[in-house]
């Protein structure tokens, strides 16, 4: 039982990773209904920009606020310079201009600061405690309060405010939110560069576990993928959650099914993605669409 909890603990915190970029994901998709696959690339290139910073000396939570600072100002432009041209162009178009992005970032992290692993300092200090023979350590507890204070930020910020109904309402029906006096490419500009951030936080949260590096965001992706998937792609709530119970029945499945092992990890997420498409293509928490003739 005390290793089952450990696996369960373990794998909360790895699918906070996950349901953080996969909150980036939703937020788009939610306001242009485009999948960026350029988004974990985007995330990699800020969390160089804030380890460059700490490496020339800066204190890191400077250097944190200053690569989320960029990360905003990197998702506005990408969609004002990218993705607002190609807006309303076939969706096979918009597929290869978010796969584009993946590439161009990863390649100008590679030529920025080359192909070698870089060690990025702890975002929390070490340490924890041990209840119930189970290890909770304070990296464990720091990232599952980031996911709450990220999750409960944008709800309040998209529930509580102006603005924030503003987005919404630009998201749901572009010519009805115009005809009322609402900017919505200045408001669906404004969800890019949350949808950044919420990635960048992802990155910087995966960077310390592992090695900072140009193709560090490529599987942590296709998790992401699969937890908005599974909670389903009109649901921030549905990203959370998919996002966490993912990690759970990784690490759980990675320990209780031997022939699975560190190789084949990658297959939990994808047969969850294949699972969800098959039996409740909407997700969890989706709603499924009716067209009325």
């Amino acid at each position: 039982m005390q290793l089952l909890l450990q696996q369960i603990v373990d794998g909360l915190a790895a699918g906070a990773i996950y349901a953080a970029l996969a909150l980036a994901l939703v937020l788009i998709y939610g306001a242009t209904r485009i999948i960026n696959f350029g988004q974990g690339e985007m995330a990699t290139f800020c969390a160089y920009l804030a380890w460059q910073l700490a490496e020339w000396g800066m204190p890191l939570p400077l250097a944190l606020a200053l690569g989320g600072v960029a990360a905003f100002a990197l998702g506005v432009f990408v969609f004002q310079a990218v993705v607002r041209p190609v807006s309303r162009a076939p969706v096979e178009t918009v597929v290869v201009v978010t796969l584009g992005l993946f590439l161009f970032f990863q390649a100008l992290c590679l030529w920025l600061w080359g192909s070698d692993p870089q060690v990025f300092p702890p975002v929390f200090p070490s340490g924890g405690w041990t209840l119930g023979g189970v290890r909770l350590t304070t990296g464990t507890l720091g990232v599952l309060v980031v996911l709450l204070a990220l999750a409960l930020t944008l709800a309040a910020l998209l529930r509580f405010t102006r603005v924030g109904l503003a987005l919404r309402a630009a998201a749901v029906d572009r010519e009805k939110s115009l005809i009322v006096g609402i900017r919505v490419d200045v408001m669906l500009m404004l969800g890019w560069g949350l949808a950044s951030l919420a990635g960048f936080a992802a990155a910087v949260l995966v960077a310390p576990r592992l090695f900072l590096s140009p193709t560090m965001m490529a599987p942590v992706l296709v998790y992401a993928l699969a937890a908005a998937t599974l909670g389903g792609w009109g649901s921030a709530v549905g990203a959370i959650v998919g996002g966490l119970a993912i990690g759970v029945a990784e690490s759980v499945g990675a320990t209780y099914l031997p022939f699975i092992g560190a190789e084949l990890r990658l297959a939990i997420p994808l047969a969850a993605m294949l699972a969800v498409l098959l039996l409740r293509p909407q997700g969890l928490f989706g709603r499924k669409l009716a067209v009325r003739v």
